[in-house]
């Protein structure tokens, strides 16, 4: 990104590239998590190419960067920060005698509310973005079920209360380095809130030769 005609408006593609370089910088340290989302809030709204130069302007030009090999946290060999920040998608959902489906790959937003009152809610963060480090996600379930799978790095905090119904918090435990962490509180009555670990899509299972006699 230079200076050259700071009053053209900038395009998509050009808003992107800030936001991998500011991701990268996020990644080696450069950035704390706050400057971060400051600046890739700023860049997402920028309307001129002036506005997207001063965010990385202190930044090192991408031929200076070590090899994207050593940002990939162990585990999953998930680069988080590429999967951070950016406008949230939709912010609840609701199963009232139905259901409800969030997959594939949406953005989740900081705070999502699902409520399911004799129905069912299904939210699958595999292949998703996450608008920010942290998300909360609220689960009322009554007469009803959540079900919540995340990516196997992923940190998560289980702080919900099970009246006449199961909260489940067996997939509560630590993240990856860099990974998001998914708060999930609320209530279950008379219904159940599942948190899983998934495997990612396309990710055989262990043993799983990929044929049957």
């Amino acid at each position: 990104m230079t200076d050259d005609l700071p009053d053209m408006r900038a395009s998509d593609a050009e808003r992107e590239r800030v936001a991998d370089l500011l991701r990268d910088a996020l990644a080696e340290g450069r950035l704390d998590m706050d400057e971060f989302q400051e600046r890739l809030d700023t860049a997402y709204h920028a309307r001129t190419r002036g506005e997207l130069v001063p965010l990385v302007r202190d930044l090192p030009a991408p031929a200076e960067r070590p090899s994207p090999a050593a940002e990939v946290p162990p585990g999953t060999g998930t680069r988080w920060p590429e999967r951070i920040g950016g406008p949230g998608g939709s912010r609840w959902g609701l199963g009232l005698l139905g259901g409800f489906r969030r997959v594939g790959g949406w953005t989740v937003p900081r705070l999502f509310t699902a409520v399911a009152f004799c129905g069912g809610g299904e939210l699958d963060l595999r292949e998703a973005r996450f608008e920010d480090r942290e998300t909360v996600i609220r689960c009322f379930a009554v007469m009803g079920g959540v079900k919540i799978t995340v990516p196997p790095g992923v940190e998560v905090v289980s702080r919900g209360l099970g009246v006449m119904g199961g909260f489940d918090a067996t997939a509560e435990g630590p993240g990856e380095r860099g990974a998001p962490r998914v708060v999930v509180t609320g209530f279950a009555f008379w219904g159940g809130v599942t948190v899983e670990r998934g495997r990612a899509k396309g990710v055989p299972e262990l043993g799983d030769g990929g044929s049957r006699g």
